[in-house]
């Protein structure tokens, strides 16, 4: 066994047992736990057996707990459905959290159920936050510009390598960062809501017995940080993930501006457009990243989809600086990869 499986493995067997310990101070001693799928985070979760509950399982060196703890506590005083918390270990960085059931949005949507009555219900979950006092907000870091730019360098620096190769990128790196810095100059500066990143539809789920926004149960919302209102609305509307219809997209978004009657939907939606460029281009390269490094295959087939929503986003006339400058050094990019290109990102892991 190679050096790094190995201490990967002591890794796991150390982390198997303090959760044990952790179960048995919580009073679930040898409890039966089912693994929950892994998503692109070092982050677990483990259903008990039985007890309606989640065992969290968030390594204090990559993913510590504290940022969950706090973001759950905002959500549930404002009157929306975080999971409640029964029992933690922060330095562990394990905790005992309630089990809101299979119903994500995924798998809602997958099984039939109708779409337009499951969007509305979370964009009038997102109006309930944003109409909520920012002094619940206050102490999240804000959504600023090097945060946006830490996210949308990811284009530059794992996308358009694939496309032009790794020196051609960098040398256009410092262009690209300039262009986007400007667009994202006045987004950069709001500070009106809560913003919880990663808003859609895996991380949303409908909890039954429960009325109103409550019944729009929120999950891995750890990063949320204060900024632009328009950034989960365009998360959830524009889905790296599941395409939609653009009348589901317009009748949604009229359906948010009409619960905020106040709003400067101007302002909004340019925000909006700014932002549909900056996720899109963090997307692609968190995408191609996860393949090509971590070996997470799976999220290649979701480009086509992100790239298209990069592509709109561009149509913009705000954005046309940053078009121009893309079909100026990247040639066809609105193309896609080649069959040769997603070859060397299914190549050995980094």
């Amino acid at each position: 066994m190679s050096e790094v499986l190995q201490s990967h493995a002591l890794q796991q067997v150390g982390r198997a047992t303090a959760r044990a310990a952790f179960l048995a101070r919580a009073g679930y001693p040898e409890v039966a736990l089912e693994a929950l799928p892994a998503d692109a985070s070092s982050r677990r979760y483990f259903r008990l057996s039985g007890a309606g509950l989640l065992l969290m399982d968030s390594p204090p060196a990559s993913e510590p707990i504290g940022p969950y703890l706090q973001v759950a506590g905002l959500l549930q005083r404002v009157g929306l459905s975080a999971p409640q918390i029964l029992a933690v270990d922060e330095a562990a960085g394990l905790a005992l959290i309630e089990d809101f059931g299979a119903d994500t949005y995924t798998r809602l949507l997958a099984g039939g159920q109708a779409a337009q009555p499951l969007y509305q219900l979370a964009v009038e979950t997102l109006a309930h936050l944003h109409r909520a006092p920012l002094e619940h907000a206050a102490t999240l870091a804000p959504y600023n510009a090097e945060r946006l730019a830490e996210e949308y360098a990811l284009f530059i620096d794992w996308y358009a390598p694939l496309l032009i190769g790794t020196e051609a990128a960098a040398a256009l790196r410092a262009d690209y960062m300039q262009l986007f810095a400007g667009i994202c100059r006045e987004v950069a500066g709001r500070r009106e809501a809560l913003v919880l990143r990663d808003f859609h539809v895996d991380n949303l789920m409908l909890l039954e017995g429960r009325q109103g926004v409550a019944a729009c149960g929120l999950l891995d919302f750890q990063d949320a940080l204060q900024g632009a209102a328009a950034y989960d609305l365009l998360s959830l509307l524009e889905d790296a993930r599941r395409d939609m219809p653009a009348a589901l997209r317009a009748d949604l978004l009229q359906h948010y501006l009409a619960q905020r009657p106040q709003l400067d939907a101007e302002r909004f939606m340019a925000d909006y457009a700014v932002l549909a460029a900056q996720r899109h281009a963090k997307v692609l390269g968190i995408f191609v990243r996860l393949a090509r490094r971590d070996g997470k295959l799976t999220y290649l087939k979701h480009l086509p989809r992100t790239l298209g929503l990069f592509s709109r986003a561009l149509d913009n006339p705000a954005l046309q600086p940053l078009r121009h400058f893309l079909e100026q050094h990247l040639g066809n990019w609105r193309h896609g990869l080649s069959a040769e290109q997603l070859a060397r990102v299914r190549g050995p892991s980094l």
